[in-house]
């Protein structure tokens, strides 16, 4: 330590400053007795309730204290004398002590101290899942959770929500469809989307409801240089916190002013025309207030290049906060306007060594249906008027947000806080989507009966649409394929407000300590929903081009055009609905401390919900061409409906801390989802049904500097779940609703090894067996509804039995490189509930490297998907959830790995 002291008796300023490993130390002295101290950890951030002890050396006596909700702590009137010194402790945090203090009576002495972590993973203080006034590690919490922090974001270099949780044990996901619309399956949960988990951002849900149907919560939220870590919340108490949370929740905690300026610029470069820039400052601005802003800009076509420039955007944000000295509030604003292009299922095969390959003419790696040709088109509608379909928006999100955060400390224990959040979010999303894929001379044969409505025309034939060159049904572009598409538009504008309010209390039973919270939390949000589709068919290549179907004679004379521009059926979907629900909900918590190593948790969160709206009902009308004599559209009707729902969801745990390297924890959560307003989206008569589940977790957590260890066996029982088996045909629709239970068994282990400064590995490993329970459905074949099935005891559709990540990295060169490979491998998944699909094991490899070139400069390079791996993630839903239509064909739609690509980005910070 070095250490300088002064004082002065008439100078009204005593100055005294003390360095050691971060530790910074202030002293002023005026004219009264008092000590003061504001403890922050490494970012800035309050470390509350930290234990403080003066000791006078001299007399041996001891005082101690503790800091606030703020970090901050106060000894009045200390005796005169010394030596003093001062010894600062908390979990999770090294122990400082400052020494050398010698107190009189007419001094004030001020500290300004930095705590430096512990290297151990277990001692990182959580956040998440928990609303109580007490720090706690994950060490002493009794749920799963993965700390993702921001020099591990900063090497991945993820582009989408669902790519910054590839690393989280107990979760499927994938990415394919692009930076945003990903899926997410966790612990087992049957549902896709976000329906299984809550997006938080600085532990505020971004969306109320994450699973609005078309409007996924990673649409709405980007991440960027203004993210400083993520929690992930598996299982656990999320429940009780947090809406539509049963299966886990996804916190991304922005980055917080300390007490200097600081801040990044990042610049990003790479393949297909991508050119980012990110960037972040924050400062205090003096007197208490601090103020930061940050956000990004991007372009690029996508790795699947549709001709055009696909992701365009950017977002930015304004914070301005204070702390007095027992409150703090927070105002954040931000920004977003982006778009983002969508992919959607590719034509694939089988080559011949049984291998899944993309047709011949078509790059599986990077090809894109999308292109040039299915960019703009004219719709007519029902009433002869034009939808403006735009592909190159993609999914457009243009949101403001407002958030403001507030706490203060009423004393004696007593903790307020609460969080406001106000959006208005204006989504389109539009997109081209294979429906079926047949060789051209299958769709001759199956739709022949169109020859009567060509007098003279003897066999029917396909033109390009800008060309007029014949289609060659035997070998055009190398496969004679056809793809019978749908060019979809989807309008949601949305408005929403959520409220959390808790009062948190922390409070001794004897020898034992209660840390109690109570909370309330209101959401509301105003949406409506609008969808229009036309139907096109398409060549099959990369960038496919429309094609007209005709009618020629005996000599391939074109005698009959039937589609319009490449369109066979405008108005194939029409939808038109408004709805809002409003939701009121009360929780009550308490940590129960019972000794130094046991402590036992609960929660209780009652729930209500009041969903209301209107469904446009529809009719069919015909304005005469083969094109438009099947538009659906509205019959100016709308049906209204008003539901009311509730349910109590509740949580206990405990965790045994058997040293401080090594715990174990139980849990049981009895959770719930309850119906929102995307049920009614297409049907005021759908009938909603509250999805219940029961989730169960043992696990032992154990972490020293060389090595450490996670493993975590859950239970998941979900019922009710919902499945639609909508199949689409040459000619329409046919759709077969079921309900099943599923129950799951898994384990997620967690690890890592670090033997020397050069070199370490860590891995995450799931392993789970789950299966579907009272599943009976009627079968769909040609269309047409069969039998009954029984599919009780099939494994779940899209989850693999085996999920494996591992990195190993080295750090070259007195750290000045870091290089690492991320290895991931999925098992064989199911695309269908009848198994008779299946989505084959693949294994993909990133490179990863960090070069630092001076303490404030680093470089940053990553080659996503080296080896080119076409592992698929999904088959084409619109084949059937259920029984899949597709099953056993030789050529099929799916949905494949996105190919190799790479990135740099130059980051300074300061």
């Amino acid at each position: 330590m070095n250490q300088t002291t002064s004082q002065t008796r008439k100078s009204p300023l005593v100055l005294l400053l003390v360095v050691l490993c971060h530790i910074q130390l202030i002293v002023n002295a005026q004219n009264f007795n008092e000590i003061k101290g504001q403890v922050n950890d490494e970012n800035g951030q309050p470390v509350t309730y930290a234990s403080v002890t003066a000791r006078n050396h001299a007399t041996g006596t001891t005082t101690t204290t503790q800091t606030d909700s703020l970090g901050i702590f106060t000894y009045h009137n200390l005796p005169g004398g010394g030596p003093y010194s001062f010894v600062v402790s908390h979990v999770g945090f090294q122990t400082q002590t400052l020494s050398g203090y010698t107190i009189k009576a007419d001094a004030d002495i001020s500290l300004l101290i930095k705590l430096k972590p512990v290297e151990n993973g277990l001692n990182e203080v959580i956040v998440t899942g928990r609303a109580g006034a007490l720090n706690r590690t994950k060490l002493n919490t009794s749920y799963s959770v993965t700390s993702i922090g921001y020099n591990a974001l900063s090497l991945q270099g993820p582009t989408s929500v669902t790519e910054t949780l590839k690393s989280v044990p107990g979760f499927w996901v994938e990415a394919s469809g692009g930076e945003a619309s990903g899926n997410v399956r966790a612990r087992g949960v049957p549902v896709d989307g976000f329906g299984s988990i809550q997006l938080l951002e600085d532990g505020i849900p971004v969306q109320h409801d994450p699973a609005l149907g078309y409007l996924n919560g990673d649409q709405a939220f980007r991440f960027d240089e203004t993210i400083q870590s993520i929690e992930v919340v598996r299982g656990g108490p999320s429940s009780v916190f947090y809406s539509n949370a049963p299966a886990g929740a996804v916190n991304y905690i922005p980055r917080a002013v300390g007490d200097k300026t600081e801040g990044i610029f990042k610049i990003t470069m790479g393949d297909y025309s991508l050119n980012r820039e990110d960037f972040w400052i924050g400062a205090p601005i003096g007197d208490g207030w601090k103020m930061s802003a940050g956000g990004f800009y991007r372009t690029g076509s996508g790795v699947r290049n549709p001709g055009y420039t696909g992701n365009r955007g950017g977002q930015i944000r304004a914070s301005l906060g204070k702390s007095w000295e027992k409150t703090s509030f927070n105002i954040d604003f931000k920004q977003l306007n982006d778009d983002v292009v969508f992919y959607t299922d590719l034509p694939m095969t089988y080559n011949s060594k049984g291998k899944i390959v993309a047709v011949p003419g078509f790059n599986g790696n990077y090809g894109a249906i999308a292109g040039a040709e299915t960019e703009k088109m004219s719709m007519v509608q029902g009433d002869n008027s034009r939808y403006h379909y735009d592909n190159t928006v993609g999914t457009a999100v243009n949101r403001s947000q407002v958030t403001l955060k507030f706490q203060t400390d009423l004393g004696n224990g007593w903790i307020l806080k609460n969080s406001l959040r106000y959006d208005n979010t204006q989504t389109q999303r539009n997109g081209v989507y294979a429906l079926n894929i047949l060789t051209a001379d299958s769709f001759y044969k199956a739709q022949s009966g169109l020859l009567a409505q060509a007098p003279g025309a003897q066999q029917l034939g396909f033109q390009y649409v800008t060309t007029g060159k014949a289609f060659n049904s035997t070998g055009q572009n190398g496969n004679g394929l056809v793809i019978q598409g749908g060019l979809r538009g989807i309008t949601m504008p949305m408005s929403e407000v959520t409220n959390d309010l808790h009062l948190s209390h922390v409070f001794y039973t004897g020898s034992s300590k209660h840390d109690f919270n109570f909370g309330y939390y209101y959401a509301h949000f105003d949406q409506s929903f609008s969808r229009y589709s036309s139907k096109v068919y398409l060549d099959v290549q990369n960038n496919s081009r429309l094609l007209n179907i005709v009618g020629l004679d005996g000599s391939g004379n074109i005698v009959h055009t039937f589609s319009d521009n490449g369109v066979s059926q405008y108005g194939y979907e029409w939808a038109d609905a408004r709805g809002e629900q409003t939701t009121n909900a009360l929780y009550v918590s308490d940590e129960w401390q019972i000794t130094n190593a046991l402590r036992i948790d609960g929660g209780v969160r009652w729930e209500n919900a009041q969903t209301e709206g209107v469904v446009g009902q529809s009719k069919t009308v015909n304005l005469g061409t083969y094109a438009t004599s099947q538009i659906t559209t509205g019959n100016g009707i709308f049906q209204g409906y008003n539901h009311h729902f509730d349910y109590t969801t509740w949580t206990l745990g405990a965790d045994y801390q058997l040293s401080s390297e090594m715990g174990l924890f139980a849990r049981f959560t009895s959770a719930a989802r309850i119906p929102g307003f995307s049920t009614y989206y297409t049907n005021v008569n759908a009938i909603p049904v509250t999805q219940t589940m029961d989730l169960g977790e043992l696990g032992f957590k154990y972490a020293r500097r060389l090595f450490s260890f996670y493993g975590t066996g859950f239970w998941t029982k979900y019922n009710n779940v919902g499945f639609t088996n909508e199949v689409s045909t040459l000619n329409g629709f046919t759709s077969v609703n079921a309900m099943a239970n599923s129950k799951t068994y898994g384990l997620e282990l967690e690890g890592g090894i670090y033997p020397v400064k050069w070199f370490d590995i860590s891995a995450t490993a799931t392993l789970q067996y789950g299966k579907y329970e009272g599943l009976v459905a009627e079968g769909v074949t040609g269309g047409t509804l069969t039998q009954l099935y029984n599919y009780n005891g099939n494994r779940l559709i899209r989850v693999p039995r085996t999920s494996l990540r591992a990195v190993p990295g080295f750090n070259l060169f007195g750290n000045h490189l870091r290089l690492q490979s991320a290895i991931e491998y999925e098992g064989k998944r199911y695309t269908d509930v009848a198994n008779s699909q299946v989505l084959p094991g693949y294994t993909k490899v990133d490179i990863d490297a960090q070069v630092n070139v001076t303490n404030q400069i680093s470089v940053f390079g990553v080659i996503d998907n080296l080896a080119n791996s076409l592992g698929l993630t999904e088959g084409n839903p619109r084949q059937g959830e259920i029984q899949s239509a597709a099953a056993g064909q030789y050529i099929f739609l799916a949905r494949p790995l996105l190919g190799r690509s790479f990135k740099v980005s130059v980051r300074y910070k300061f």
